[in-house]
C-alpha cells in the first residue's frame, strides 16, 4: 500500500510533528498514565490525524531517511532541515501518443477496417493489440481513442444495445463514391491520363530525427533550433507519363507564418497554378484532387451563416426570390437553402470541364489514394539527408533537384500501388457493408444513435 497521493510535503510535516509530540509525551516517566496512552504513538497519531497507520508508518520512514542524507550532507540533527516530498511533483505520466503523420494515421484507419473484413467489431482494446502486433505502437488504449476521434470514428449503437465503432457516414460515402468511379475508369478501359496534384511544405530545418553527436556537443551537424522559413511546394503528374511540364510551383513563407501552409495557399494563387496546369496537358485528361478550401471554391457565392439580413436580402432579389420585409433572419435563410442545389458545383470543376478535362474528389482523409504522397515522402527522406547548410536557398535548389530527379518510372511504381489499394477497397467495401450495416440502425444523420465523447466501448473491459 502506497500513501495517499493526496498527502503533499505539508501534510506530511503536520503528521510528522504530531507523531513526534505524541512520542515527547510517551517518555514523561512523571506522568505514568499519559506516557502509557502515549506509547503507540503511530496509531494514535494515525486516530488524531484521521490517515491509515500505514501512511504515519511510511512517514517515519521517509523522515529516517531524509534525516540522514542531512546529517550526512550538512552535519546537523536529525530533526532539523527535513523536507518531506510531494508524490505529484515527481510523478511523470506517459503523454498520449496520438501525433502520427498521414500514413500513419491511414494504417489505424486500416486496422478498424481489418476486423469489419473478418466479420468482427474493433474496439479500442482490440485495435491497440493490433497495432502493437503490427506497428510496434507504444501509445496506450486512452491515445488510440483520441487517434479515433480525429480519424471521425464515434461508437453507434446497434440493434441488441451493445455500442460499436464506426466510422462517420459522409467519410464513407465519400470514399465508395472515389473508389466507385475509378474502378469504373479501370473496367472501362479509359485511355484518359489521371492527373494526381497535391502541396506539400518542407522547413528550412529539415533533418533527421537522431544524428550522432558526441557528449558535449562540439562534434556533428549544428542545427537551429525552430522550422525556420518554409516552402510551399504544389505539382501535379501522372503514373502515365510523370511530372507534368513546367506545372512546379514553389512560394517561399517566412517563420512567422502560421504553421498551417494551407493558410498560406489561398484560393487566388492556387487557380491561378491550377488553369496553368491545364494548359500544359496535351490530351484530355481525368483531375484527381482533395478537398482544401482552396481548391473548393463555390462557382456562385451564398450567403454564409454570419451573413447581415440585408445581405441575404439583396441576394433573394437577385435570385428573383419573393420575401416579405417583415420575414426574420432566420426566415430569409431557410429560404436561400432551399435555392441552394443539393450538390455543391465547385468553381475549378467547371472551368476543368470547359477545357475538357474531368475532376475527381478524392474522399477527405485518404491520401493514401494518392500517388503524389508517396513522391513527396521520399523528397522529405532525401531532403532530410542532404540537407546540410539550413539555408533557405540553399534547400529551395536541393527541392528543386530532387523534383527534376523522380522519374516516371517512379510514378508509374507509385501510381500501380495506389491503383492497387484503391481496387482492393472497393471489393472489400461491398461485404464491409453488409457485415457492418445489417445489424445497426443506420441514420440519415451522422450524429443520431451515436454516443458522446467520454462514452466507452462496451467490450473493452
Amino acid at each position: 500500500m502506497s500513501i495517499r497521493p493526496d498527502i503533499n510535503s505539508q501534510t506530511k510535516k503536520t503528521i510528522y510533528n504530531v507523531y513526534n509530540f505524541f512520542k515527547t509525551l510517551a517518555n514523561k516517566k512523571e506522568q505514568p498514565e499519559v506516557a502509557n496512552f502515549f506509547r503507540k504513538c503511530q496509531e494514535r497519531t494515525a486516530e488524531a490525524c484521521a490517515v491509515s497507520l500505514s501512511t504515519v508508518q511510511k512517514i517515519c520512514k521517509e523522515s529516517k531517511i531524509i534525516s540522514f542524507d542531512v546529517k550526512e550532507k550538512l552535519g546537523v540533527g536529525s530533526s532539523k532541515g527535513i523536507k518531506f516530498r510531494s508524490p505529484r511533483k515527481h510523478y511523470s505520466r506517459d503523454k498520449p501518443i496520438t501525433k502520427l503523420d498521414d500514413f500513419e494515421s491511414e494504417e489505424v484507419r486500416r486496422v478498424v477496417h481489418s476486423f469489419y473484413d473478418k466479420g468482427e467489431f474493433p474496439t479500442s482494446a482490440k485495435i491497440l493489440e493490433a497495432l502493437r502486433e503490427k506497428n510496434n505502437y507504444e501509445g496506450s488504449k486512452s491515445s488510440v481513442k483520441i487517434i479515433l476521434k480525429k480519424l471521425h470514428f464515434k461508437f453507434k449503437r446497434c440493434n441488441d444495445g451493445r455500442k460499436y465503432l464506426i466510422e462517420r457516414s459522409d467519410i464513407v460515402a465519400a470514399r465508395l463514391k472515389f473508389l466507385r468511379k475509378m474502378n469504373k475508369l479501370r473496367t472501362n478501359d479509359d485511355t484518359r491520363p489521371v492527373i494526381y496534384l497535391d502541396e506539400i511544405w518542407v522547413n528550412q530545418n529539415q533533418t533527421r530525427g537522431l544524428i550522432w553527436q558526441n557528449q558535449e556537443n562540439t562534434e556533428g551537424l549544428k542545427v537551429s533550433t525552430g522550422k525556420g522559413n518554409r516552402l510551399i511546394v504544389c505539382h501535379a503528374g501522372s503514373p502515365s507519363f510523370g511530372f507534368v511540364k513546367n506545372a512546379k510551383l514553389i512560394v517561399r513563407c517566412n517563420s512567422g507564418s502560421t504553421k498551417d501552409y494551407h493558410s498560406q495557399m489561398n484560393a487566388t494563387i492556387f487557380e491561378k497554378w491550377y488553369l496553368k496546369m491545364l494548359k500544359n496537358l496535351e490530351e484530355p485528361s481525368i483531375i484527381v484532387m482533395d478537398n482544401a478550401s482552396y481548391h473548393s471554391s463555390l462557382l456562385e457565392d451564398y450567403p454564409k451563416s454570419n451573413s447581415r439580413k440585408t445581405d441575404v436580402q439583396q441576394w433573394l432579389r437577385e435570385k428573383n426570390i419573393d420575401f416579405s420585409p417583415v420575414e426574420t433572419l432566420d426566415e430569409l435563410r431557410a429560404k436561400v437553402k432551399l435555392a441552394m442545389p443539393r450538390e455543391k458545383i465547385y468553381k475549378l470543376d467547371q472551368l476543368t470541364h470547359q477545357m475538357g478535362h474531368e475532376v475527381v474528389r478524392l474522399p477527405p482523409y485518404h491520401c493514401q489514394y494518392n500517388p503524389i504522397e508517396l513522391i513527396w515522402a521520399q523528397l522529405n527522406g532525401r531532403l532530410a539527408e542532404e540537407n546540410s547548410t539550413f539555408k533557405i536557398d540553399d534547400v529551395e535548389a536541393l527541392v528543386n533537384k530532387e523534383i527534376d530527379s523522380v522519374t516516371a518510372n517512379d510514378w508509374a511504381k507509385y501510381g500501380e500501388r495506389c491503383a492497387k489499394l484503391q481496387e482492393e477497397d472497393f471489393h472489400r467495401a461491398v461485404l464491409r457493408d453488409e457485415v457492418l450495416l445489417e445489424p445497426i440502425i443506420s441514420s440519415i444523420y451522422p450524429d443520431d444513435n451515436s454516443s458522446s465523447d467520454d462514452d466507452d466501448d462496451e467490450d473493452d473491459e
